[in-house]
């Protein structure tokens, strides 16, 4: 009984066997004329079926119309496939891993599971139009311009340092690197990130030009700022290249510990040229008048003047103890306000050609009154110029060689010319001044020079012209 029950199974299991074994040939069978079990090209599903079959689905899923090339600029050029005839089938590289896989070990791939092999195709395209296409890429074309050189040369903004030394884009690596992602069929190719920049080797001669210009880095590295009112003016690279320090034939000078040395009447020069374009005593101003137009107004003794002496002390010593600050210069003399435009918006305005006066206190009208001012047909008239209010007093009386007049108001503006009343006159404005003008003060109505006398300020500026 247990004999028989042996043999039995023996023989099912013999049955099975071999059942196994025509299952397994004949799947080999099958996949002789095709790709073996489970497998994956290029994320294509390949089991079965044959080299044809298998390159058009490839071709169909590569839609290629060219490459983009990003250089280190960020900016892109192209390679069209159109441009240069490009076209590409994979039936070489099926061909050779068909012959790869042998159709018996198909069970390799179902125990192993899916693996996805990845082919590339064969390319064809025109050899030359591609050149000529690479060649005509600014970044070829920069290549050949560049010199590699390293210098130090002067601008407008100080020294500054040419270095054609780095990030230098190797023509070679590059043009195999564009090559390679073009028949790969790759959409883009970043040469920054593939590694096609290098710096290029320095020489002796470039050390030491390296060295010297850290050391001129570090001297023009200024932190000095001037200050005038609202307007500031530093004192940087473009300024302090030219305070060194250079002898007869042109070349830097050293101190005995290698520094740069500095020059100080070049120093004092700056200042002499700092204090001349924002000094305004004496100086001429663009004014727009009441009347609508702008006047050039010359001359005065109202404005900003700087203490040159102690500037040119100051400015020596920050910048040798490298001092990072603001600076507002000394004065000798102030206006009401600082920079190039020191009049501000509270001001007495004297327009000699209407005979009128303004005063505009913070921007607002307050007084518009006719006046009287110097006789010009006996040559006094009342100067032009932008000047301001130095004193006031009640009642004084002003004496001359021919006169004595008594008044209640005296707003001085420049030495013995200013505003006052007069009593002797009962018209204002007009053409009166030609003739019957004064001595070269301003003649105002009472009523009017009272109001200028309470409101108006010592310091406030006048402004007169024609």
């Amino acid at each position: 009984m247990n004999r028989n029950v042996f043999k039995g199974l023996g023989i099912g299991f013999f049955i099975i066997l071999l059942s196994l074994l025509a299952m397994y040939l004949g799947l080999a069978r099958y996949y002789s004329d095709g790709f073996s079990y489970e497998t994956w090209i290029n994320g294509i599903y390949c089991t079965g079926k044959g080299i044809e079959e298998v390159n058009e689905e490839l071709l169909k899923q590569c839609d290629y119309a060219g490459l983009t090339i990003i250089d280190s600029d960020g900016k892109s050029y192209v390679v069209s496939t159109e441009d240069v005839d490009f076209h590409f089938d994979f039936k070489n590289a099926l061909t050779l891993f068909l012959k790869q896989q042998n159709p018996y070990l198909w069970i390799d791939n179902l125990i192993g599971g899916k693996k996805d092999r990845v082919l590339e195709p064969d390319v064809w395209y025109d050899k030359d139009v591609y050149e000529g296409i690479i060649n005509g890429f600014p970044f070829f074309e920069r290549l050949e311009e560049s010199v590699g050189r390293l210098e130090i040369i002067k601008g407008e903004t100080g020294y500054s340092l040419l270095n054609e030394r780095l990030h230098i884009l190797n023509e070679e690596r590059a043009r195999e690197t564009i090559k390679k992602a073009f028949e790969s069929l790759e959409p883009v190719v970043d040469l920054e990130a593939s590694g096609c920049y290098e710096n290029l080797p320095l020489t002796a001669e470039m050390l030491e030009t390296l060295s010297l210009w850290e050391k001129l880095k570090e001297y023009q590295d200024c932190g000095i700022v001037y200050q005038f009112g609202e307007e500031s003016y530093p004192v940087d690279g473009a300024v302090v290249c030219d305070f060194l320090l250079m002898d007869d034939a042109g070349n830097f000078v050293f101190d005995n510990d290698g520094n740069l040395c500095t020059d100080n009447d070049k120093v004092y020069e700056f200042v002499d040229r700092l204090a001349d374009e924002y000094d305004t005593v004496g100086g001429s101003r663009q004014f727009r008048a009441t009347r609508g137009d702008i006047v050039t107004v010359e001359g005065g003794i109202y404005g900003n003047k700087i203490d040159r002496e102690a500037e040119k002390a100051y400015l020596l010593s920050a910048f040798l103890e490298k001092r990072k600050e603001v600076h507002e210069p000394v004065y000798t003399q102030t206006a009401a306000r600082q920079g190039k435009d020191d009049i501000g918006d509270t001001y007495i305005e004297v327009d000699m050609t209407n005979q009128m006066m303004y005063y505009y206190e913070a921007g607002e009208l307050k007084i518009e009154t006719p006046v009287v001012t110097g006789n010009t047909s006996l040559r006094r008239g009342t100067p032009t110029g932008t000047n301001y209010v130095y004193n006031k007093q009640r009642n004084r009386v002003l004496r001359g060689e021919d006169y004595a007049s008594p008044v209640k108001y005296w707003i001085p503006v420049k030495g013995a010319i200013g505003i006052h009343d007069a009593s002797w006159r009962s018209t204002y404005g007009g053409q009166i001044y030609i003739r019957n003008g004064s001595h070269g003060c301003i003649n105002t109505p009472l009523e009017q020079v009272s109001q200028l006398y309470d409101m108006v300020e010592i310091g406030t500026p006048c402004v007169m012209f024609y």
